[in-house]
């Protein structure tokens, strides 16, 4: 999956940092034998103590013992992400890749002066994952308090980031046997830029929603996916329906959504909104 690069002598491709180029940086991606764990350096001490993301900024602790000068951050097709100068006795500098960047492997390169001190790399692949979810109705503990919406129409997500790199949810969709889908015969947001996605703390519809590697976050649906409506998408009848419906996430990282399928259940009724609901995941 790592792309291979020919090896190039750093210290004829990196000029000094007033004078930096992308034929520098060129000269920082040799040595591709170098892995995430084991930085490469040219002799004595590695310049680099830790690597890792805190939010949406790569964070780059250096080693106390090291002069580094500027530290460099290339992308994955070998182009120059950012530059950061970095202050007499500092020990720290930090890189916003926020939650558009390029998935793939990221070079860090520490310069003194002329001089690579050493290079390190890190994957920044996220890998979100829908956990499990529930309808209001069925499990009110698991929605908001304190506000003056319902969450009786409302579904709760559990996500988590199992990967390596931020990402952020832009889009909450519903579609399938839901008595008011995203789409037709619901609320046709589905092809517009409104996420779907509900802010108990503003009380408000949100665009997004960053979750960093590691991380997991309940989101919240604001569209009323399972508010029953005369004459909408699935309304409650005399005898029991079943079906099945599909929970959709657009992400700022991913042209795919992500997307799981439930099996669902509807009890008999004499009214159209009155019908018990049963969610159960598509094994």
């Amino acid at each position: 999956m790592t792309d291979r690069h020919p090896s190039i002598d750093r210290r004829t491709a990196l000029q000094t940092l007033g004078s930096l180029t992308l034929a520098g940086v060129a000269g920082c991606l040799g040595n591709d034998g170098s892995s995430p764990s084991s930085p490469s350096t040219t002799g004595g001490t590695p310049p680099f103590a830790d690597v890792h993301i805190q939010g949406t900024r790569l964070v780059v602790e250096l080693a106390s013992s090291v002069d580094v000068e500027h530290v460099n951050l290339v992308t994955p097709n070998g182009s120059l992400f950012g530059t950061r100068g970095v202050a007499q006795g500092a020990s720290r500098v930090s890189f916003d890749v926020g939650t558009t960047y390029t998935r793939g492997e990221y070079k860090i390169v520490a310069v003194d002066g002329d001089q690579t001190l050493g290079t390190t790399t890190r994957q920044l692949r996220p890998d979100l994952q829908i956990i499990n979810m529930g309808i209001g109705r069925n499990q009110p503990d698991k929605m908001w308090n304190g506000t003056n919406r319902s969450p009786h129409s409302q579904v709760f997500v559990a996500i988590e980031n199992q990967g390596s790199g931020p990402t952020a949810i832009t889009q909450l969709l519903f579609f399938g046997d839901v008595p008011y889908p995203s789409g037709e015969n619901g609320t046709q947001y589905a092809e517009t830029d409104v996420s779907g996605i509900y802010d108990p703390k503003s009380d408000a519809e949100i665009k997004r929603v960053v979750v960093p590697p590691g991380e997991s976050k309940r989101i919240y649906s604001s569209r009323m996916p399972f508010a029953f409506i005369r004459g909408g998408n699935v309304v409650c009848k005399e005898h029991p329906q079943s079906g099945t419906f599909k929970i959709s996430l657009e992400t700022s990282t991913s042209r795919s959504p992500l997307s799981k399928t439930y099996h669902i259940r509807y009890s008999a009724s004499k009214e159209f909104n009155n019908c018990s609901v049963t969610v159960g995941e598509d094994n």
